[in-house]
């Protein structure tokens, strides 16, 4: 498989030579690095190491050389993951929809999931950073954002639904939120964007959310 935006070759078997270009490798090297976190639910356990801004003046350099030997490791393990599964499947509007979000004290993550014949299978990953405002929120509220903040993030799929989604969370009182008849001024806007949606809240142990939680790592971030 020739892959000449990159300048270098891999075999249909996805087989990476460790024998590189340093001109090629710097090509590589100038690559915005994408958000490998929306497609892989493992990314947030791989820690990603930078390759080092310089290259040798060898024509042709090895990446044991190149990298750390735990960066060697850990680019392996993403390129495996790439070509194995679990890797995201097409939105299916026709499937279950299951929505999970997690928000602890500094950061959010999200995953939207369908239900299949062979089981849950993830259809997007996502997460970001609390804003300073995020930051002074009570639990509640902050659990409240993340649900607001993942159903933004796929209105696009979740508003063509003809039958209701569900969402888990880990804050037990958000199951009837929906009912509450008092709001403060920000609950009261985000109420109204939620009543766009047809969707029912279900309470999860954290104990249980072990997706959401590695999204929302500190470590990650």
């Amino acid at each position: 498989m020739d892959l000449p935006p990159l300048s270098y070759h891999a075999s249909l078997e996805g087989q990476w030579d460790e024998e590189e270009d340093p001109e090629e490798i710097e090509t590589v090297l100038k690559v915005v690095p994408p958000a490998y976190h929306q497609y892989l639910d493992l990314f947030s356990k791989v820690k990603a190491e930078k390759l080092p801004s310089h290259c040798a003046c060898d024509r042709h350099i090895k990446l044991e050389g190149l990298l750390p030997p735990k960066a060697l490791s850990q680019f392996q393990i993403l390129k495996e993951a790439f070509t194995t599964a679990p890797i995201l499947s097409h939105f299916n509007p026709s499937l279950p929809n299951i929505v999970e979000t997690d928000a602890p004290d500094y950061a959010l993550g999200a995953i939207l999931s369908q239900v299949n014949d062979s089981g849950k299978h993830p259809i997007e990953f996502d997460r970001r950073k609390l804003l300073p405002a995020g930051l002074n929120y009570e639990i509640h509220d902050k659990e409240l954002l993340g649900i607001v903040w993942a159903l933004k993030c796929w209105r696009g799929f979740l508003l063509s639904l003809s039958n209701p989604f569900e969402v888990f969370t880990e804050q037990s009182s958000l199951q009837y939120f929906i009912s509450s008849k008092v709001f403060t001024p920000c609950q009261a806007h985000w109420a109204e964007f939620l009543s766009e949606f047809h969707f029912t809240i279900t309470y999860r142990p954290g104990r249980l959310a072990t997706v959401p939680d590695a999204l929302s790592c500190r470590d990650n971030m």
